[in-house]
């Protein structure tokens, strides 16, 4: 590609685009990201973005706060400069602490942020099929509900169930109960067609399209019960689905070879899509 990226306060050829390798996001994760859906050239959710990009500067004690007007500026210049050929796609954002020489101990104070961003070519709003999904033991660190660029075993995991076949894994807690995708949130739908999710917790990410679903579910007049649940509660369930700003909603049919609900998307998920994607496209700057 021949992309215009964001690094530091200047646009340039990615080719140009250059880091520290002192960096301390290469070294030690110690960087935030967050990654907003584009549809029909306009930014999803993004308020909600910013908000939670915040939160993880400052649950992480990196000094830094972003403004809402520069991070739209930002992302606006970058949409321009690269014109998603089918008005869709995605705008990655990362900020780590700075370079430094390697050193476990943090020297406050007296590091500068890195910060990049670029946009990336994605189809959103089409709906190809149902993802089939694996379930593995959660290994991660215990701040999930923090967005850092720690994910080399959702990564890993993720690889694994293509191995096999599959779309992606679910990530089991100590007691069996899921807490979510490699890099999006589970839902399902029981017998009495009520959307159950985790609640929220350091188990798992605060999703910004999860917020935007309840909501929808709630106008919808749909029930919801934000509470664990187990495999076996999913294997029993009418249907389920991920949410997340890369995959919007994407129904699941399959968990460790086990067919959910008829083997098709449902009527609750699809309505769900529809009035999300609707309502994205509405509120979209």
């Amino acid at each position: 590609m021949n992309r215009i990226v964001f690094i530091n306060g200047s646009y340039v050829k990615e080719e140009n685009a250059k880091i520290s390798i002192f960096d301390r996001g290469l070294l030690f994760s110690d960087a935030v990201y967050e990654v907003t859906a584009v549809i029909d050239n306009k930014l999803v959710d993004f308020p909600s973005h910013v908000k939670r990009l915040n939160q993880s500067l400052n649950k992480l004690k990196i000094d830094y706060k972003f403004n809402e007007k520069t991070l739209l500026e930002i992302h606006k210049n970058l949409l321009n400069k690269n014109p998603f050929s089918n008005n869709e796609g995605l705008i990655y954002l990362q900020v780590s602490r700075g370079s430094a020489e390697r050193d476990f101990l943090i020297k406050k104070n007296s590091l500068s942020p890195n910060i990049f961003a670029f946009t990336q070519e994605k189809i959103l709003t089409d709906l190809t099929q149902g993802l089939k999904i694996i379930t593995k033991e959660d290994l991660r660190w215990q701040r999930r509900d923090i967005k850092t660029t720690q994910l080399i075993y959702a990564s890993l995991s993720k690889t694994e169930a293509h191995d096999i076949g599959a779309d992606d894994a679910w990530f089991l807690d100590e007691d069996n109960y899921i807490n979510e995708g490699t890099s999006n949130n589970a839902y399902i739908i029981d017998n009495n067609n009520t959307i159950i999710t985790r609640n929220l917790s350091n188990k798992l990410l605060p999703g910004i399209t999860r917020q935007t679903i309840l909501e929808v579910a709630k106008n919808l007049k749909l029930n919801i019960e934000e509470r664990a649940f187990t495999v076996n509660e999913a294997f029993a369930a009418n249907g389920a689905f991920i949410s997340s700003a890369t995959t919007l909603i994407l129904p699941v049919i399959e968990i460790n070879r086990n067919i959910i609900g008829n083997g098709k998307i449902g009527p609750i998920t699809a309505i769900l899509r529809e009035t999300y994607i609707k309502i994205s496209k509405h509120n979209s700057i």
